[in-house]
């Protein structure tokens, strides 16, 4: 290239266009070989300085309307932070005795927190700074038993208090029982003390939260669970766990589901082994299978999640949702962030109603959080502030406990903004126009859809896979918008959409997330596109662009130089059966990192059956335990444990 640039400026008679015409070439491939940008280019997570010896387990945040912090621990302790987002913020304790606060408001100059047996409103009268009134709102049953969390509360448009109450583990922890009523359940609370129970089928409902004067939550996935996702509460709704369903019939209730609906359709699993003990189901890989969808037909009050959240990929325990306010975080205002306490990241979604329900896509955002995000809350100046906590519930970040902002630098990356469903395919926005060479080539996307099952085992796989052919993509002049013509659209499935190839028009940057979740509740009807002016162009080939690309997939971080090569070549493996979820190559995560499990000096043939009947005693000090992993095929179990296998010389 050099020797025909210099060719060309010894030769006037050649045209300026031409000149032109190799300058554009030179300025094309530098950029085709520049590295894409990365969240950390965006969005970065600034540390919030707390005191020397303060212990911030946070378990609820919101923001005064003078800026100032309030923040809970799950330690009993009520905190305001004044000035949060400067170098030095002051904490200054407001209250404490308190019995692992999980949620805080501020209504009229009061808070009000979520204990473990009730919500508390907290007044300071006298005005010194620190609450001298701890009053009793309304007090619910408790149990004793350790799983009991309570979580809120959020102010509803008329002023009263919702609430949503786990349900207990029993020693099979593995079904979560209702022990006393209303665990299970969401809870209105009127400030007179008054109650309404509002809906039930509740597990694990960390991430309640108030989204345009209309409930949602996010529940963790386990049994009932397939996977994490943002559901809306509807007053008399059942949101799919039957143990909640034994207080149904009490006065109040507007739930009229009953526990023996679901067990007619679906086994609840409740297994022993010779000597009567109860013994954890596992996933039946062949079986005919229930879908929440299909459940639906038979129980009509049966809510559907909004959007899916898959297991691995955007979080293992879902907690928080926010919407992000307009003139914050650029492209993306009106979108909601979801946070996750065992992956330690943040997720995104876009949320559309199609024939009245609520559907949309999700993507990663933001991982590498120091520790599990339980609660966000936006502080004044747009930053958003992430509280932290892994006592107990392991995480990606190894810290115990923090508070961290994310802090948008107000450039703006090239993302999909968002998809939009449409009759024979979907619609998708972009934040910078795309290079329509790319985006015009079916080799530059693929689709996929699954769906997860139903039924009374810890979780679910991805079940029912099929391919989505795309038979044509129609590029929008100004370059913002991508309407791809797609085949075998399904119903109530998520749809996996890939966008591997596709760069912009400035930079040949590939998308800082290239893969999106789309949850197709409902396909609208409408005229489909006309092939006029539509690309049926295949190279078969996605151009290769350096950078994030791969590590874009997922939410875990990059690989290292001693595992780089093998882990790239095994990492779709991984990401495929959710082993990213708690295993990172060199790091403790939820679960070992794999240099450790290398160190065992396991064989192939060892590693194969472990992955399939794992001993969590291999492991005493990891306090989540490995489920059983039956549904992992021969061959992607073999490629695993070969892998292992080759860090052992990995020091």
């Amino acid at each position: 290239m050099t020797r025909y640039f210099k060719y060309i400026l010894r030769n006037k008679n050649l045209t300026s266009g031409l000149l032109l015409a190799v300058f554009s070439f030179l300025h094309i491939n530098a950029f085709s070989q520049a590295e894409s940008a990365k969240e950390d280019d965006y969005f970065k997570i600034m540390r919030m300085p707390a005191p020397e010896g303060l212990i911030l387990e946070v378990g609820g945040l919101c923001t005064f309307p003078n800026g100032d912090l309030g923040v809970t621990t799950r330690r009993g302790e009520v905190y305001i932070v004044e000035n949060p987002t400067s170098q030095r913020p002051y904490f200054r304790k407001f209250a404490s005795g308190m019995h692992e606060v999980l949620g805080i408001a501020y209504k009229d100059g009061a808070l009000y927190c979520a204990q473990r047996g009730e919500l508390t409103k907290l007044v300071d009268s006298d005005m010194d700074g620190k609450a001298d009134i701890y009053e009793t709102v309304y007090a619910w049953p408790i149990s004793g038993n350790y799983h009991e969390y309570s979580f809120g509360p959020k102010i509803a448009p008329d002023g009263s208090f919702f609430v949503t109450l786990n349900l207990g583990f029993p020693d099979d922890w593995w079904h979560p029982l209702s022990f006393v009523p209303w665990r299970g359940w969401a809870l209105k609370i009127h400030e007179d003390g008054t109650v309404e129970p509002w809906a039930t089928g509740l597990r694990s409902p960390c991430g309640i939260s108030m989204i345009d004067g209309e409930l949602f939550y996010t529940d963790n996935q386990g049994d009932w669970v397939g996977s994490g996702s943002i559901m809306p509460i509807k007053k008399g709704a059942f949101l799919g766990h039957p143990s909640g369903l034994v207080w149904a019939n009490l006065p109040g209730s507007p739930v009229k589901v009953t526990q023996e609906q679901i067990f007619s359709k679906v086994n609840p699993r409740l297994e022993f082994d010779k000597n009567g003990r109860p013994v954890k189901p596992s996933n039946i890989v062949n079986e005919k299978y229930m879908t929440e969808f299909e459940m639906k037909k038979y129980v009509p009050d049966l809510e559907l999640p909004a959007v899916w959240l898959p297991y691995g990929i955007l979080g293992i325990s879902n907690s928080e949702i926010v919407k992000i306010p307009e003139g914050t975080f650029g492209p993306f205002a009106g979108q909601l962030l979801v946070g996750d306490q065992g992956q330690s990241l943040i997720a995104r979604v876009f949320m559309e109603k199609v024939n009245g329900e609520l559907q949309g896509a999700a993507w990663a955002f933001r991982s590498g959080f120091q520790s599990g995000i339980v609660r966000l809350a936006w502080a004044k100046d747009g930053s958003l502030i992430a509280g932290e906590t892994n006592r107990g519930w392991g995480s990606a970040g190894e810290a115990t406990e923090g508070l961290q902002r994310l802090v948008w630098n107000n450039k703006v990356p090239f993302e999909m903004r968002a998809i939009r469903a449409m009759p024979d395919g979907f619609e998708i926005e972009f934040t910078k126009p795309v290079d329509r060479k790319t985006a015009e080539d079916i080799a530059s996307y693929s689709i996929e859809s699954y769906i997860y099952k139903y039924h009374a085992v810890y979780g679910s796989p991805p079940v029912d896979i099929k391919k989505c052919p795309i038979a044509g993509i129609k590029v929008s002049a100004d370059g913002l918008k991508v309407r791809l013509i797609v085949k075998n659209l399904r119903q109530h499935y998520i749809h996996t959409i890939n966008l591997p190839g596709v760069q912009d028009k400035e930079n040949y940057f590939s998308l800082v997330h290239p893969i999106a979740w789309y949850t197709l509740n409902n396909i609208p009807e409408g005229p489909s596109l006309p092939m006029t002016g539509v690309s049926t162009r295949n190279s078969g080939k996605v151009p290769v662009v350096k950078g994030n690309v791969a590590a874009a997939k997922t939410a875990t971080p990059a690989p290292t130089a001693a595992t780089g090569a093998s882990y790239a070549a095994v990492r779709s493996i991984l990401q495929k059966n959710t082993c990213l979820a708690c295993h990172h190559p060199t790091k403790r995560l939820v679960g070992p990192a794999y240099v450790d499990v290398a160190k065992r000096k396991y064989s192939v043939a060892q590693i194969m059956a472990l992955i399939r009947k794992p001993k969590p005693e291999n492991w005493p000090d990891h306090a989540t335990p490995m489920p059983p992993m039956p549904q992992v095929s021969n061959a992607d179990a073999k490629k695993i444990a070969e892998y292992i296998k080759s860090l052992e010389t990995v020091k």
